[in-house]
């Protein structure tokens, strides 16, 4: 039989909270969303930046949760336990689920591919035992809690990824985690509006050392500039064995090899005097690397290269970070790449480069938006994507937001079709402007809402 997620008394143990009416012996899932009742649920009433939780707690009860973890002050009667803070007491069931935990425990960060290599990661740990993993993006003060207080005890790895703003957000995330591997993908300009410099967000990146267990090991992708600070920087946190990864000449994964045919990425990744041969079902110089980072953490992990191959021979795009999604008929389809969830220059170049290998029927079609929090430097940025614009093969090119404003001053007007400050107007301009046989590419920041016309495109379409 398996074992609840928690006992009733295991959480009342955890939060130190009050009981009121609740008959339920145990709890099974954790929600924060009261549209989104699992079985046996207990719903957190944590106050956000546009909703407070507690607003919620009559129809999280009324729709399935078993109880409901409320602050103080705010909310109570039957059905609830009552704590000093909500979002205090996650954390504090949070640290108690990886306190009983004997799994094998993953921490994830960095500027770029976060999220894809922890789900590279998540892949081959799946084919190896049983898997716990942050979904989405759900990498912040209250992501991290929410996903390891979802941990079950019998889980034999869990992989956590852990994003920031600013400087000091990182370390009590590590800390709660307590990771037995500390993963840093890249330092690149993300945040510069907050953190100002590239040492600045490498030491933010590198707070992940922090919490690492004794004895565990910090996995850096090589191929930055500021690979030899977040060295320095896990010297100084006592890291003892730190392994590289990468395209960079010397790292102990040495991407030696690299090919895109018909979709898929090939590549040959050296380590110890072994060679492997890595497939994805997704093209890109960026995700080969990602999915090196994955094959030296299961390597350390204890799972054999060839189940971790196997399983990353499975792997493709996820939504918003590189699907890519055909309508129509195959003799003249309308490809769309989905990179709408976020952007960086590192993510922006990568993309471009992956845009630049594809083929139309019609034209090659670019949406581009702004890339946010890159300060006093943004201007330069954006101008800086020149390049690999126009290598990249467009024929059209969209802009949106004012800071695509640079960019658009460097590739001058005649090779840019349309510049408009927000998505909702930019939408229809290209969906007047597509047609089947096009390749068309969406990537900005997840603050400018090209998500929307990604919508619209698929409706249009599909």
């Amino acid at each position: 039989m398996t074992k609840p997620l928690y006992t009733l008394d295991a959480v009342l143990a955890a939060t130190g909270g009050h009981a009121d009416g609740i008959t339920a012996p145990a709890i099974n899932s954790i929600t924060i969303d009261s549209r989104e009742i699992g079985p046996d649920a207990l719903f957190v009433a944590i106050k956000g930046d546009r909703f407070d939780g507690h607003s919620f707690v009559a129809t999280a009860l009324a729709g399935g949760a078993v109880a409901a973890l409320v602050s103080e002050g705010k909310s109570g009667g039957p059905g609830t336990i009552v704590v000093p803070n909500a979002l205090a007491s996650l954390a504090d069931l949070a640290r108690a689920a990886r306190a009983r935990s004997r799994a094998n425990i993953v921490g994830v960060t960095g500027s770029v591919g976060k999220t894809t290599t922890k789900e590279m990661i998540r892949t081959v740990f799946a084919a190896a035992g049983q898997t716990h993993a942050s979904i989405k993006s759900f990498n912040n003060h209250w992501g991290v809690p929410l996903m390891l207080a979802r941990m079950p005890e019998e889980a034999q790895f869990g992989v956590f990824e852990m994003g920031m703003n600013h400087a000091g957000e990182i370390e009590p995330l590590a800390k709660m985690v307590r990771p037995h591997i500390a993963v840093i993908t890249t330092v690149a300009p993300a945040h510069l509006e907050a953190l100002g410099s590239l040492e600045a967000i490498a030491a933010a990146k590198a707070e992940i050392f922090t919490g690492l267990e004794p004895g565990g090991t910090a996995v850096l992708n090589a191929d930055h500039e500021q690979i030899d600070l977040l060295r320095e920087h896990a010297a100084t946190a006592g890291v003892e064995t730190v392994v590289t990864y990468g395209f960079a000449p010397g790292s102990d994964w040495h991407i030696v090899r690299y090919e895109t045919v018909a979709d898929k990425s090939f590549a040959e990744i050296q380590h110890a005097g072994s060679k492997y041969d890595l497939v994805l079902n997704v093209p890109g110089r960026h995700m080969v690397a990602n999915a090196a980072g994955a094959l030296a953490v299961s390597f350390i992990a204890g799972v054999e290269p060839s189940v971790a191959l196997a399983a990353l021979a499975t792997f493709g795009a996820q939504v918003g970070r590189g699907q890519k999604l055909s309508f129509g008929d195959e003799d003249k389809p309308l490809i769309l790449l989905d990179e709408s969830y976020n952007a960086n220059t590192a993510s922006m170049i990568a993309a471009l480069d992956v845009f630049s290998s594809q083929t139309a029927v019609g034209r090659k079609v670019l949406v581009l938006g702004d890339m946010l929090e890159l300060g006093e430097q943004s201007p330069q940025l954006h101008a800086s994507l020149a390049d690999a614009v126009n290598a990249s093969g467009a024929q059209r090119i969209y802009l949106v937001g004012p800071q695509m404003a640079a960019l658009a001053a460097v590739l001058g007007s005649d090779a840019v079709t349309a510049h408009i400050q927000a998505a909702t107007e930019m939408a229809e301009i290209v969906l007047r402007d597509l047609a089947y046989g096009d390749t068309v590419m969406v990537k900005a920041s997840n603050g400018i809402g090209l998500a929307d016309i990604v919508d619209k495109i698929r409706k249009r379409f599909a």
